[in-house]
């Protein structure tokens, strides 16, 4: 599933709008696309290592752990101002936090059920949603039908192969997602640094955290439980966080928006490697569609964003 800084760099027509010195040192030098790598392949394979953490917790529990275990680092590190903030800042956080929870109650749901590459595919489809009505543009529908055309083939011709209850979740993860995009947006104006997205991923743990309870209950308190999770909140959210702002000091939103539609071609790589979950050539093909789709798509609305500069 994508990280919080990849969500908010992704499918924005703000991403358009970088220097030119900023382009010329983002293509000069390998080592911010290194990070975004870096960053999207923790990501994903923290995704893995959540799903071998279901049996112990079940999805929601995981769920808890990440969000909540997440939330004390980047609180701790980030130490954000709790005062002085307005009414619309805090109800933009909330919000955030929000779409944070569902996006993940929703993902994990779904790697629950089907594999990590096909959940991370049909998830992408909520940003590139957002990137086709964001740029308006008629060539947008050319990567929308790619990707639908990726969907379908994914599906192979129906969901009953994938569990039809994973896919929704996923779809449903997708939603939230871009949801998650346009508030992130909106949380990284209003606060400064990293002091808003620590103030929703609180407000997603407290959120998350009935579900949790329910469904894991005592479980979440075990030493090796938490353990894992913790693993899993410093791979999925802390480290890709700090490798990606690290890469965004130096590298073109639209060039790390484009890095991180590669996200469903990792995750089918971390789910094969960790979960041994083994890909068709039919769904290699669908996720190489929706990849390419979803890069188009970006690079579309990149060079709509330059001619009206």
């Amino acid at each position: 599933m994508g990280s919080e800084p990849a969500a908010a760099a992704l499918a924005l027509p703000e991403a358009a709008g970088e220097p030119e010195r900023g382009r010329r040192r983002g293509r000069g030098s390998l080592g911010p696309v290194a990070l975004v790598v870096a960053g999207g392949l923790s990501v994903q394979f923290g995704a893995a290592v959540a799903v071998l953490l279901m049996p112990r917790a079940g999805a929601l529990g995981v769920v808890t752990l990440r969000l909540v275990l997440a939330a004390v680092v980047l609180l701790l590190v980030c130490r954000p101002r709790l005062r002085g903030h307005s009414r619309a800042n805090w109800g933009t956080v909330i919000a955030f936090g929000a779409a944070m929870a569902g996006m993940n109650m929703l993902f994990y749901q779904a790697a629950d059920r089907i594999p990590l590459g096909a959940a991370v595919t049909l998830e992408v489809l909520g940003p590139l949603a957002l990137s086709v009505i964001v740029s308006r543009r008629l060539i947008n529908i050319l990567w929308a039908g790619l990707a639908l055309g990726g969907v379908v083939l994914l599906g192979g011709g129906g969901f009953d192969r994938l569990d039809p209850v994973g896919a929704a979740f996923a779809l449903g993860a997708g939603a939230m997602w871009a949801a998650y995009i346009v508030f992130s947006a909106r949380t990284g104006r209003r606060f400064p640094q990293a002091d808003g997205l620590a103030l929703a991923m609180a407000v997603g743990a407290v959120l998350s955290l009935p579900f949790g309870i329910a469904e894991a209950g005592g479980g979440l308190l075990v030493p090796s439980t938490i353990g894992l999770g913790l693993l899993v909140a410093l791979m999925s959210s802390v480290l890709p966080y700090t490798l990606e702002l690290l890469a965004l000091r130096r590298l073109p939103a639209p060039t790390f928006a484009v890095l991180m539609s590669l996200e469903p071609a990792i995750a089918a790589t971390a789910g094969f490697l960790v979960l041994h979950q083994a890909l068709s050539a039919a769904d290699a093909l669908a996720i190489a569609l929706v990849v390419a789709a979803s890069m188009g798509a970006v690079r579309t609305q990149v060079g709509a964003g330059s001619r009206t500069a």
